[in-house]
């Protein structure tokens, strides 16, 4: 096995510093609710001016402006459905629907023989969909993708309970933990997944080796 795999995994979530900067605007919703004397609006002001500053430092740094702009936009409608509730939770209320789907639509790509571990790790690579041709990637790119249908569900089922308690400080202090923390972990256990489900001759992630 070469170290080729855990790099691939690796370059899935474009380093650590872009799953860290997600966690910024919730971080500054909560500071921001705190310190405005629960105000709703001043926390949703507070989220949307720090993801604006994280978007604009990440393209001056090289990152994309369409992938940034739609980060910023999340934030927006995050602070839009919580200024439109009420509700200082309600914040924290797209992120719950959004793990669920992703949860959804990566479980399926498994059972549809798809997984979408081998799909991005493939356009990463610049092989595109010539995994498929093999059968141990596919074999292993399925097993591998479990643990990140587990990370989502994890974020669904934790920042479920505590928007149905209304435990906002709590949202936030989980929002960032199961942020980069938990990414990290799942591209662990599946780079170790991978590891163990292909044969040891195998020449690694960049390199298919179709069926003969």
């Amino acid at each position: 096995m070469t170290d080729t795999r855990q790099e691939s995994l690796a370059a899935l979530l474009g380093g650590r510093g872009g799953a860290l900067d997600a966690s910024l605007p919730p971080a500054a919703f909560v500071v921001g609710w705190l310190l405005g004397g629960h105000s709703v609006a001043v926390g949703a002001a507070s989220a949307v001016a720090v993801g604006v500053v994280v978007g604009v430092v990440r393209v001056l740094r090289g990152g994309r402006p369409r992938a940034l702009l739609a980060s910023v936009a999340l934030v927006v409608l995050a602070a839009y459905i919580a200024l439109q509730t009420g509700r200082a939770e309600d914040f924290f209320l797209l992120q719950i629907f959004l793990n669920a789907a992703s949860a959804l639509v990566w479980a399926a790509s498994i059972v549809l023989r798809w997984p979408l571990l081998g799909v991005v790790v493939g356009l990463v690579t610049g092989q595109k969909f010539r995994w498929r041709r093999d059968p141990d990637l596919l074999r292993a790119y399925r097993y591998a993708s479990w643990p990140w249908v587990g990370q989502y569900l994890l974020r669904v089922l934790v920042f479920g309970a505590l928007w149905l308690a209304g435990e906002v400080v709590l949202l936030g202090v989980m929002r960032v933990a199961l942020t980069w923390p938990l990414q990290v972990a799942c591209i662990a256990a599946s780079w170790w997944v991978l590891r163990r489900t292909l044969p040891s001759d195998h020449p690694g992630l960049r390199h298919p080796r179709p069926t003969p």
